[in-house]
């Protein structure tokens, strides 16, 4: 296989060099950390009043775990560490509580994540001659503008469609000649399985490569989008508060996802100790931004399950690589690439006065798409009244949450007592999604 490469030198540093200069850069985040109200307080406690206190990599250690609580709490600007004029691009994403998390970006963080983004493409083999399709959201999910501007300075065509549409998105791929897509495992299977109904065969299509994300899923399911497509598929990583997708990325030789080391420190840790653990070894995932100077972010915990794999990969780039990701340490769901809480879920069935105790959480396979149902319980007396009224209600609940939490959802109302009660921890959510 031919291994190209979009900033060689970097991506095949030998590890003395790399580490060397992970080191400069992590002096140098924590620098720009301090400027923050809440690292100054943290690294304080910690014995930490400047860059010159990281001396070794043993030092790194005394880095106190940040979390998604922590950002949460520091909503909206007690992480922004640049003025508010050197901001170019903020994202946000929702938390448990319903307060979002928010990353902020100067013009230079942007274009360090375009180049990783950049890397990752053309380490699948990917030039300016393809045509790109982004099939996912654009807005303050940061999966659609992350891929747009990393393909456009490869020199793609790009076509910015966004999620959804499926005619539409079929009809595009047609028309255009799309050779690339990004896209969730689940909506790519969902595509075919329309080809038919929109009068497209797989010979009308000239697509080759698809980058898979956002959502968890196995190898059978890749194997699956590849076979009845006949294209290779990409594992793509990404957290929004380390910029988004271009983290972690398949290459050509698709034995690992290789994470980008000059600009994010990876630890592998014990969720339950704190502990580093040893290469194949799985556990949580943390990480340190080093490049990024609106929001730093230091050792921090991403709730995802992995492990770093041993050895070089073929294709002679140096930084590690990570598995598959295998779950998460939180009750966090991700429907069709979409996260939600079930605690978003409940704060909006529970402000609802018309609403009983008891709500389930449903989630099903329409097709290869993710059907998420919320059962509810009302009041009795509901159910005497007009059934324009119980209609109603449906809908005044569907838009609420579908205000907190970006999917439709679908919504059944019952009869007080017809919901399963538990007695110890309630099970609020029954997944029945089948792993293809």
């Amino acid at each position: 296989m031919k291994t190209s490469y979009w900033e060689k030198e970097i991506e095949t540093i030998d590890r003395t060099s790399l580490k060397k200069l992970q080191l400069k850069r992590l002096k140098e985040s924590v620098a720009v950390a301090l400027k923050t109200p809440f690292y100054k307080a943290r690294l304080k406690k910690a014995g930490i009043t400047g860059p010159d206190d990281i001396k070794h990599w043993e030092d790194y250690k005394k880095i106190p775990f940040t979390t998604k609580d922590d950002l949460r709490e520091c909503y909206p600007n007690g992480l922004l560490a640049v003025p508010m004029d050197d901001v170019v691009r903020l994202h946000t994403s929702s938390g448990t509580t319903g307060t979002p998390t928010v990353i902020y970006h100067t013009k230079k963080d942007i274009d360090n994540w375009s180049d990783l983004i950049a890397r990752c493409i053309v380490a699948t083999g990917a030039t300016e001659k393809d045509i790109f399709q982004n099939m996912m959201s654009y807005g303050m999910f940061t999966g659609g503008l992350g891929l747009h501007y990393g393909a456009e300075k490869v020199g793609m065509t790009v076509i910015p469609m966004g999620g959804g549409n499926t005619k539409r998105q079929i009809q595009l791929m047609k028309d255009f000649g799309t050779t690339v897509l990004h896209i969730t495992p689940s909506y790519i299977l969902h595509i075919h399985s329309k080809l038919a109904e929109c009068g497209v065969k797989l010979e009308d299509l000239k697509l080759k490569k698809a980058y898979l994300g956002a959502e968890p899923y196995s190898e059978n399911t890749r194997k699956k989008a590849e076979d009845l497509f006949q294209i290779d598929a990409y594992n793509s990583y990404g957290l929004s508060e380390m910029n988004g997708p271009g983290v972690a990325f398949e290459c050509v030789h698709k034995c690992g996802m290789h994470v980008w080391e000059d600009t994010y420190l990876v630890e592998v840790i014990d969720p339950k100790t704190g502990e580093s653990l040893p290469e194949e070894k799985e556990g949580e995932l943390v990480f340190t931004q080093l490049v990024r100077r609106a929001t730093p972010l230091l050792r921090y915990r991403s709730r995802d399950i992995a492990c770093i794999r041993k050895g070089q990969c073929a294709c002679k780039r140096t930084h590690r690589r990570l598995s598959r990701i295998t779950g998460r340490t939180d009750d966090m769901l991700i429907i069709n690439g979409v996260n939600v809480y079930p605690s978003q879920i409940e704060e909006v069935v529970m402000r609802i006065p018309e609403v009983g105790t008891n709500y389930q959480i449903c989630l099903e396979k329409e097709g290869t798409l993710d059907k998420l149902i919320v059962k509810v319980e009302i009041y009795s007396k509901l159910f005497k009244g007009e059934l324009s009224e119980v209609d109603s209600l449906k809908n005044r609940i569907k838009e609420e949450l579908r205000a907190a939490i970006i999917i439709h959802p679908a919504v059944e109302l019952h009869e007080p007592g017809s919901l399963p009660v538990f007695e110890g921890k309630a099970k609020r959510v029954v997944d029945n999604r089948a792993k293809l």
